[in-house]
């Protein structure tokens, strides 16, 4: 089937987009109750709702309540909003390879493609970047589903990125300096590209449609080749006046004669990221050949040089994390990523730490495992530009 043109969403005001923001992440939802959790009238909701329910982003099919057979109760109309009246492609950006989804409009994956890298170098993983990119096209113009308008393509890579210009501006993982990666899509592919921060754009959907759609306040925070913190407080995910925030991994927490691969010394990812596991565990067993694999396995078998190093890892990332509780207060923090495989190897030692410097009330905060998959990181990309396409963000602003 043909994938249909984009189209804006029919938002003409503020309030139109916080009542469909609560359809999106709360649906189906009356809207009795939309006025109440946004304090509009109930005639405002109805008409910010009336040109979304015509243009077919959103449809209220009407439920019995229980007692209507008796003639107890009203017809309960809820809004939700029609999943396939939009599609997103989503990519994360790994130095060994490509993860890209497709989702509809409620970020529910309907496609996944994977390609393997043999190098970092920008303008060939942009290539292969677009390539992939088409190719995740084509399959919603071929595909059984019905395939909404494409809204757009979010793409989500580690380090410093300028989201406003879509610029990676430091990524020590993929070894990327001032890359306008934003552009240098764009030139190829005519769709508005969302370029973020990858641990930031997992936080997005974590916020929009996860375990933070309730939630006051929350941190997720990733541990694997390298450790982020994505950061939602006072209703907004945190970009930081730089661009820059969150930065768990690099604080000055361990011993100041280790390097990162930030070029810094002492960062939290010198000695917790399964990099840095790794390595002590070849240095302290003298088996050079090991894997991140062997290194779990022998720590579970009880080798002490492999415990320590991972001991050692769990007491700097409680120190990274009471250190984040104590300047901002999440009621929860999801720790996820490819690093939880070896959880249990750390969490005692962790949640220890944790205890020990977590300030007074702090320390009642909620550290909740939760794992992710790298799909799960390209439809946080995909949930960027759902944000963006509701709000009317540059590159999607009506």
């Amino acid at each position: 089937m043909p994938l249909r043109p984009h189209r804006p969403l029919p938002l003409a005001t503020p309030a139109g987009v916080e009542v469909l923001t609560k359809i999106l992440t709360q649906g189906p939802i009356p809207r009795v109750e939309i006025a109440r959790r946004t304090g509009l009238s109930q005639a405002a909701v109805t008409k910010a709702v009336a040109p979304l329910i015509e243009s077919g982003f959103v449809t209220d099919q009407a439920t019995t309540p229980p007692g209507a057979e008796l003639g107890i109760g009203r017809p309960v109309s809820p809004l939700t909003v029609v999943p396939s009246s939009v599609s997103v492609i989503g990519v994360k950006v790994t130095p060994t390879s490509l993860i890209g989804v497709t989702t509809d409009f409620t970020a529910g994956i309907l496609n996944v493609r994977h390609d393997e890298l043999t190098g970092t170098d920008p303008e060939a993983v942009i290539d292969r970047l677009v390539d992939l990119v088409k190719a995740l096209i084509g399959d919603l113009k071929n595909g059984d589903a019905v395939a909404g308008p494409l809204a757009g393509v979010g793409i989500a890579v580690s380090g410093d990125v300028d989201a406003t210009h879509g610029e990676v501006r430091d990524s020590p993982l993929m070894g990327w300096r001032a890359v306008p990666v934003a552009d240098l899509v764009r030139q190829r592919i005519r769709l508005p590209i969302v370029v973020t921060n990858d641990v930031r754009a997992l936080t997005v959907a974590e916020h929009w449609f996860g375990v933070g759609v309730n939630a006051d306040s929350f941190a997720v925070v990733t541990i694997g080749s390298g450790i982020g913190c994505g950061l939602y407080i006072n209703g907004e995910v945190v970009s930081g006046a730089y661009g820059v925030s969150g930065e768990l991994g690099h604080l000055p927490l361990a011993p100041g004669d280790l390097v990162c691969t930030c070029g810094r010394r002492g960062c939290v990812e010198t000695v917790a990221s399964s990099d840095a596991i790794l390595a002590r565990t070849r240095e302290t067993t003298g088996k050079k050949d090991l894997d991140l694999a062997g290194a779990i396995k022998l720590a579970h078998e009880g080798n002490a040089h492999a415990r320590e190093a991972f001991d050692r890892a769990g007491e700097v990332i409680g120190a990274a994390l009471a250190a984040m509780v104590n300047l901002v207060g999440p009621e929860l923090v999801v720790i996820a990523g490819e690093g939880v495989a070896e959880y249990d190897l750390y969490e005692e030692r962790m949640r220890q730490a944790f205890a020990e410097h977590a300030f007074g009330a702090a320390g009642g905060c909620t550290l909740m495992l939760r794992s992710h998959t790298f799909d799960d990181w390209a439809r946080g990309a995909a949930a960027t530009v759902i944000r963006s396409y509701v709000r009317g963000e540059p590159p999607l602003q009506r």
